[in-house]
């Protein structure tokens, strides 16, 4: 029932795009010494979640369905190492303190949300 609050819907995708967006950081610091590796990201939250008209998935299977939109990987705009690789560990970990900060936005909106309708409902706690 409380599942399909738009609310919650959203809480939810923005916590699976920080996850998303974790795991790209994280491919990037992996081959940040790779040879023409390409560093990547996902386009913003707001930009995402506006773009697919609301409540979309990242992948295939995710918020029940494949045929959701996916999210749109950006290249990051770094500039080249000697190697062609674009990754700047910098970027990545700043990115990343960011990405934590997301998720935890998100946290915060289900936590009030609960709040809100535990106390609607009399319940305390």
């Amino acid at each position: 029932m409380f599942e399909s609050l738009k609310i919650v819907k959203m809480a939810h995708a923005m916590a699976e795009h920080a996850g998303a967006r974790q795991g790209l950081v994280s491919q990037n610091i992996a081959n940040a010494d790779t040879p023409g590796y390409k560093a990547r990201d996902l386009a913003d939250f707001g930009q995402s979640y506006a773009e697919a008209g609301g409540l979309r998935a990242t992948r295939p299977g995710h918020i029940g369905g494949g045929a959701s939109a996916t999210a749109q990987i950006v290249q990051s705009s770094v500039a080249e190492d000697p190697n062609g690789n674009t990754v700047s560990l910098d970027q990545e970990m700043v990115r990343a303190v960011n990405i934590r900060q997301e998720h935890d936005m998100a946290l915060s909106v289900y936590q009030a949300t609960s709040d809100i309708l535990r106390a609607s409902l009399g319940n305390k706690g």
